[in-house]
């Protein structure tokens, strides 16, 4: 028997679901109402493009520009700090620590202490600790450092790229791409390599992780764990596996004999850039480890123009801090201006975790992060020569937490032998949570080549079994038989509703990058709810009555014969308009766009009415998604990546609303 809605029930449910969610759209909470941003004001004379940040033990804060100057800040959580320059002349300063009362920092080629010996609040000692060479080339940034337990000091090396090979990192001199242990006495020992842009590093309690942005061989931003003697996916540190320092022996052929590195040239003998092909057999990073045991997977994916572009910082919540988040990891993006929470978890000896949104809407790209004394956020920003989303090409700021506040978030996430294990930080309402339909899985991954960044690919949805609600609603089971080792599993809880307020979480959304499936004891399908509100079944009506449901624009439901119906559907067509930003909006959260694009202001990329202004067509502006024209745009320096995964459908209807914006 074919089922279809009864008509006159339908409407009566549509309008109490739209009236109620109109209540709940002006009630819901939003992020501001937790974390509240506040502007840490500045002389005009301090350019504030910051590399680098300390809190000093006495609550004073220490910070280093890409200008090269370092300030020391007075009072810096009140209404009228002072600033006081400390030091001056260094060469982009893209990180800073304290360490017996002196401050280090990262140059571009050396690591250099900063002494005050005469007490009178400025530098008179800059001590070269250990210098690295240098090429000359722009993208050869230094980052650090951070010191480990036993006072030694971690920093990290970008990569050049070629010169007619624009887009391939290049490891010019010894030991770019690489992090390195250095030591008080000048004494350097190489760490580990595979990196590419390693601009966010951090000793999260008491072990060396880092953040790593999308490019050539990267397929997408994550935070890696870098034990000594570790590969990390970028091949061109590996030229340097041969010095007799060197803990790592590991030769690129041993990768490009496994995935080839695409160097191709024209008929005229130029090199072509590699491009993503769709349909192509690839590898994954999980394929080359099977191969190159050494090479470190992250621990935790970020998906790329979801959770970030350019991922900075990571730093971990201490005890007493933003409520029921602390002991958790918040990673900075300087892309997108945002930071993301992470929750990691180690199964089976091996890190692993879900990342989900916590904070956006920062006035410039996050580069650095220190606490402050009274538990707020210091906030590091600078744009210079990277981009950013944003107002402001620099900044300071600090991130508060409402403490008399608690979000309705997922608190944790963690993988289970049969699916993840949800904890909230308030009890949810249980007719939602034990509702399927509140509930959807996906899961997909990334390639591993020589392109500049990955699609996801290997996408698939993920049946759920059931879900099992604890006592006191604070923990969700979400069962299924579709658990893929490592790959990225997409929790989106849009339909869970808190006890007492019933509003949605704050961020629905948590991609956990699966390492290692748990073993132990799965749950049985009686101990689980089934009920999914989608299957309700509906009555059957008359086909008539289906005619007037496509095409009637009142809440009165009649009858109306063929012809009516006809006619209708003809003037429909026939003056059919471009869709409404409302109508795109769930498409461009969905793919990713608002990332880095808005409807009128410029940000990572350009503006869609700038778009509209080219008087592409529709269909060029879909051949523009799949494969994109960064000449076009010249003054972005963030290059968009390829989107085939968008489907042609949904890449037209957001065609047909950027033109409309003519």
């Amino acid at each position: 028997m074919k089922k279809v809605f009864n008509i006159k029930l339908f409407s009566l449910l549509v309008g109490s679901v739209l009236a109620t969610t109109s209540i709940v759209a002006q009630e819901a909470p939003k992020e501001e109402d937790y974390l509240k941003i506040v502007k840490i004001p500045a002389p005009e004379s301090a350019l504030l493009e910051i590399g680098g940040l300390v809190t000093l033990p006495n609550g004073n804060l220490a910070l280093a520009t890409r200008r090269g100057d370092v300030y020391i800040v007075e009072n810096p959580t009140s209404n009228r700090p002072y600033f006081r320059k400390f030091a001056s002349g260094l060469h982009e300063a893209l990180g800073l620590a304290y360490k017996d009362g002196a401050l280090y920092t990262a140059q571009r080629g050396e690591l250099t202490k900063l002494v005050d010996t005469d007490h009178d609040g400025v530098a008179d000692v800059y001590e070269t600790v250990y210098a690295w060479p240098l090429s000359g080339h722009y993208h050869e940034y230094s980052f650090g450092p951070k010191i480990t337990k036993n006072g030694s000091f971690l920093v990290t090396t970008n990569v050049a790229f070629g010169d007619e090979e624009w887009w391939r990192g290049e490891s010019r001199v010894p030991w770019r791409g690489w992090a390195l242990e250095i030591f008080e006495d000048g004494r350097m020992m190489p760490w580990s390599t595979g990196m590419r842009s390693p601009a966010g590093i951090g000793m999260l309690n008491g072990e060396f992780f880092y953040t790593e942005n999308q490019g050539d061989w990267i397929g997408s931003g994550g935070l890696w764990e870098l034990p000594k003697g570790s590969f990390v996916g970028h091949p061109a540190g590996l030229v340097w596996t041969d010095h007799p320092d060197s803990p790592i022996k590991l030769k690129q052929n041993a990768l490009f004999d496994f995935i080839d590195e695409r160097r191709i040239r024209n008929a005229e003998g130029r090199a072509v850039k590699p491009e993503n092909i769709v349909d192509e057999d690839f590898k994954t990073m999980a394929d080359a480890k099977a191969v190159i045991p050494q090479l470190q997977l992250p621990a935790v994916w970020l998906p790329h123009g979801i959770l970030g572009i350019s991922s900075a910082e990571p730093i971990v919540i201490p005890e007493g801090h933003f409520g029921p988040f602390a002991g958790q990891i918040l990673v900075a993006d300087q892309g997108m201006s945002m930071i993301s929470r992470v929750m990691m978890e180690k199964v089976n000896g091996e890190y692993q975790g879900a990342a989900i949104a916590f904070r956006s809407g920062f006035r410039s790209g996050i580069l650095r992060m220190d606490w402050a004394k009274d538990g707020s956020l210091f906030i590091g920003e600078t744009n210079r020569g990277w981009g950013s989303a944003g107002d402001a090409n620099e900044g300071l700021e600090r991130l508060i937490y409402v403490e008399d506040k608690v979000p309705f978030e997922m608190k944790t996430v963690k993988a289970m032998p049969d699916g993840f294990e949800i904890e909230f930080t308030k009890p949810v309402d249980k007719k939602s949570a034990e509702d399927l339909a509140s509930y959807s899985l996906t899961t997909f991954t990334y390639k591993y080549n020589s392109v500049y960044g990955s699609p996801p690919v290997n996408n698939a949805e993920a049946k759920i079994k059931g879900v099992k609600v604890s006592s006191d609603g604070l923990k969700v089971r979400v069962v299924t038989d579709d658990l893929k080792q490592h790959y990225i599993h997409n929790l989106t809880l849009i339909g869970v509703m808190s006890e007492q307020s019933k509003h949605n979480l704050l961020h629905p959304i948590a991609y956990y990058t699966l390492n290692q499936i748990p073993s132990g004891a799965k749950l049985s399908i009686n101990e689980l709810s089934t009920y999914n509100s989608a299957d309700i079944p509906v009555v059957e009506e008359v086909k008539e009555e289906v005619k007037v449901a496509k095409t009637t624009k009142s809440a009165a439901v009649k009858k109306t014969t063929v012809a009516e119906t006809a006619k209708t559907v003809s003037t429909t067509t026939a003056v059919k308009k471009a869709p409404t930003y409302k109508e795109v909006e769930g498409l461009l959260l969905k793919h990713t766009c608002t990332a880095c694009h808005s409807a009128d202001k410029k940000q990572i990329g350009p503006s869609y009415k700038d778009v509209a202004k080219r008087k592409y067509t529709n269909e060029k502006i879909v051949q523009l998604i799949y494969n994109p024209q960064p000449q076009n745009w010249p003054d972005y320096p963030t290059i968009m990546p390829p989107m085939p995964q968008v489907p042609k459908a949904d890449a037209l209807k957001i065609a047909e609303w950027i033109n409309s914006l003519r």
